[in-house]
């Protein structure tokens, strides 16, 4: 299978490698990453200073090249009702979206004694898993440590691990 990684905005060359890096190791897919592309007109939501996620969803689902496409950006996005999002997927989908706006919130609980920079790029390999993980029709996990547990904060993201639990891997394989 194919991904399809499309930066949207400008996106640091190590997210593109560090989310490239991941795809490849725990899904073992081809990767390959888009020409960047602009934010879609019209996705801004001014009276709340973000981002409407599902905008980016169709933007990458219309231009990029994978059976699977994930934007990754730097916005700050949001869905409906929720105060912001890291990422949306749709279930079976094509498309998907991360950002990696509020991943860099410096605060893990104390859980890691890593350099904030690493901290950053796991919670970006994470979340790319986790999204990819929904277009191939996983639901959230109720295993915290498992990558498609539900995590609505940088807490959650930084005490789940990068790869599935046993169920979730028997489901995806």
């Amino acid at each position: 299978m194919l991904v399809d990684i499309v930066p949207v905005g400008e996106v640091p060359p190590q997210v593109k490698r560090e989310a490239s890096s991941a795809l490849r190791n725990i899904y073992d897919y081809e990767v390959t990453v888009h020409d960047e592309q602009r934010v879609p007109e019209g996705a801004y939501d001014r009276s709340r200073d973000q981002y409407r996620a599902e905008q980016f969803i169709e933007l990458v689902s219309r231009v990029g090249g994978g059976e699977k496409n994930i934007g990754v950006t730097a916005q700050d996005l949001y869905y409906r009702r929720r105060n912001y999002v890291f990422g949306l997927a749709y279930l079976n989908g094509d498309g998907s979206v991360i950002s990696t706006h509020r991943l860099q919130t410096p605060s893990d609980g104390g859980i890691s004694t890593k350099p904030a920079s690493e901290v950053f790029t796991d919670r970006v390999r994470k979340e790319i898993v986790h999204e990819i993980g929904h277009t191939l029709g996983l639901e959230h996990c109720d295993d915290n440590r498992c990558v498609m547990s539900f995590s609505p904060t940088v807490r959650e993201v930084d005490r789940k691990e990068e790869t599935f639990c046993g169920t979730c891997s028997r489901e995806v394989r």
